[in-house]
């Protein structure tokens, strides 16, 4: 079962007797071969879960240090054929050490100690453990096996690198896994125990994100719960597993039970984001790596893939940051050139409608009057009376300047110019009202003193849906960065929270109506027979594509697999295909547009700016892509 760059991780929280080895070993045994049953490649359990860390002085008892070996050797003799990271008691020499014992089936690859300490507040743990910080190269009888043990160790399954560290270790200014990360390791797994107290667990998942996007990795974080003695603290078991900046699995805390938090990371994409962030520098030869003969679970990926990766999760605060950010763009475009006219052709459907909205909000925050909007209509051959109505409710509604220019006749004339009978709806049919179009924007612009901004989406852009110096053209374009599912949600936005009624039942019309460049005349009915989604697919898997082909820089096969997971039944793997195969056939073709492309903002982690993020050759080549999606 190929699973596509993802790697199957737990962390683990089994209910603890403290200072019971053997019982404890069992809880572990429980959750590991639960983990193994369930295709998970490998689990880490809390901070000292063999003996307990409430254990306090008992950690001086030599019986104590045995149990837990003994515990430990119980665990190895089942044999469980997965990877497991629990943590125990460890002497070496004349100290003791709070360390991360990394076991693969019988085999113990290496242990890794505690780097720093904790002492303060409720922390008063050297009072029986010292720091495996200075611990490098050593080698540890265990269990009668010779172990590797020393903080300098790394391991690796499959390719796939992780390192571990302990607790205290993540909330020290420099924690030990940054050097990791930068040392080659993609996952990080701590084990800890840290008990409750008010607001805490905010400060967790916020260090968890935070670590996970500093160092570019899967952070596996799984803390010490039920069963540790609550004499002064409370243990709630917390399990948090982050990839990049985001908790991708969470387990619910205050649950009096055992419990594996699953989840699959992306091991692939983590590879990808290292190797475009150039800040991303490699340490050698801080670390040595152990190979573990323990082969990737062949297990389902259960990760959800949402089919709407550029639509923010929070509605609300995304929408208003988006918004701010094209007012922002704009109002410095404007501030810099001393203008207070701008030029928009409205057409009534969603991007020029968004377009509007933010260039009247620019406006208002200039303390510039909306009458300085020209707002332009120019109906063609293929204007409907549903979006010619649109356009003007909507201009007369938010106040700006309202111009009404029909191009039907000025296109007439230039097809017997050029030689091309009107009856033909060839491509010089249909891109000559483009162009007329902005030519008459361009010239009202001049005649007032004005910037045309200009309304084509970022999806427009990277299928190439835009006529070549026609509406590809203005002098700023407020939308350039937003694809077009999140125009629409934009506008929607917009007439929830920034709209008088009259404005919010023209806009809730322009959402439901069909997207259309209006080229073609309309129907018997009146209505649009050109619809864009009939021609080069759906937007919503276009936007999909998009994010996976540029954000993500996967392959086409994976794409599929991603779209599949995300759609579910909606589309057949061969729509996903074909239109995958419109998408990159599309996209490669039409690098020349977006190779002169007016300036514009840059909204979210995805740009098609020449001068910015995408910088592609015009004749690149596809073949290889499609033979990828095949």
């Amino acid at each position: 079962m190929k699973r596509y760059g993802f790697i199957k991780v737990a962390a683990a929280t089994p209910v603890v007797r403290i200072a019971d080895c053997h019982t404890n070993i069992e809880a572990v045994a429980l959750l590991l071969s639960e983990a193994a049953e369930r295709g998970v490649s490998i689990t880490v359990f809390p901070e000292l879960s063999v003996t307990g860390y409430t254990c306090g002085d008992l950690f001086q008892q030599s019986r104590l240090l045995d149990a837990a070996q003994e515990a430990l050797g119980e665990l190895l003799a089942k044999r469980i054929p997965t990877i497991g990271i629990v943590g125990m008691p460890i002497t070496y020499k004349n100290n003791l050490y709070n360390c991360a014992v990394v076991i693969a089936g019988d085999r113990i690859c290496g242990v890794v100690p505690k780097s720093y300490i904790p002492n303060y507040s409720e922390f008063y743990e050297s009072r029986w453990f010292s720091s495996g910080r200075d611990i490098r190269n050593t080698v540890i009888e265990l269990c009668g096996q010779r172990v590797r043990m020393g903080s300098d160790l790394l391991f690796s399954v499959e390719g796939n690198v992780f390192g571990t560290e302990i607790c205290e270790d993540l909330w020290v200014p420099a924690p030990p896994s940054s050097d990791m990360a930068l040392s080659g390791a993609k996952l990080i797994f701590n084990l800890s125990a840290t008990p409750e107290i008010v607001g805490k667990h905010a400060y967790i998942r916020s260090l968890v994100e935070q670590q996970s996007a500093r160092t570019l990795c899967g952070y596996i974080y799984c803390s010490a719960g039920i069963g540790e003695s609550s004499t002064d603290l409370v243990f709630t078991g917390n399990g948090l597993i982050a990839e990049n900046g985001t908790i991708i699995a969470a387990k619910e805390r205050f649950v009096r039970a055992p419990k594996l938090t699953v989840a699959d990371i992306d091991v692939e994409y983590l590879e990808n984001e290292r190797r475009r962030h150039t800040s991303f520098i490699n340490l050698d030869g801080r670390y040595d790596v152990i190979a573990i003969d323990s082969p990737i679970a062949d297990s389902p990926v259960e990760r959800e893939v949402s089919p709407t990766p550029f639509i923010p999760r929070d509605i609300d605060a995304g929408c208003r940051e988006i918004f701010n950010i094209q007012i922002a763009g704009l109002a410095q475009r404007l501030s810099h050139t001393r203008c207070a006219k701008a030029v928009i052709g409205i057409s009534g459907g969603l991007d020029s409608t968004l377009a509007l909205l933010a260039t009247v909000a620019t406006f208002d925050m200039l303390g510039l009057e909306r009458e300085g909007i020209v707002a332009v209509t120019m109906p063609g051959f293929g204007t409907t009376g549903r979006t010619y109505a649109n356009a003007l409710a909507l201009m007369r509604e938010v106040g700006v300047s309202v111009r009404e220019i029909s191009i039907k006749a000025a296109c007439e004339q230039h097809f017997r110019d050029i030689g091309i009978d009107a009856s033909e709806r060839g491509a010089a049919y249909e891109n000559s009202q483009a162009r007329e179009r902005t030519q008459i924007l361009m010239d009202i612009a001049n005649a007032v003193g004005g910037m045309v901004i200009g309304t084509g989406d970022l999806s427009e852009a990277a299928l190439g849906w835009a006529t070549y110096n026609g509406d590809h053209m203005s002098m700023y374009n407020v939308n350039c960065s937003i694809p077009k599912g999140l125009v629409r949600v934009l506008v929607e936005w917009v007439a929830r929270n920034d709209a008088s009624d009259s404005v919010r039942a023209t806009l809730r019309d322009i959402v439901a109506t069909p997207v259309s460049p209006e080229l073609l005349p309309a129907d018997d009915n009146g209505d649009i027979a050109q619809k864009t989604e009939d021609l080069v697919g759906p937007y919503e898997l276009h936007d999909f594509f998009i994010y996976q082909f540029m954000r993500n820089s996967f392959a086409p096969d994976k794409i599929v697999f991603l779209a599949e997971r995300a759609f579910g039944t909606k589309y057949t793997r061969d729509t996903i295909k074909h239109w995958l195969t419109v998408f990159l056939r599309r996209f490669f073709a039409q690098q020349y547009k977006r190779s002169a492309v007016p300036d514009g903002p840059k909204i979210g982690s995805v740009s098609l700016s020449p001068r910015g993020d995408w910088r592609m050759p015009s004749d690149a080549t596809v073949s290889e892509w499609l033979t990828d999606v095949k």
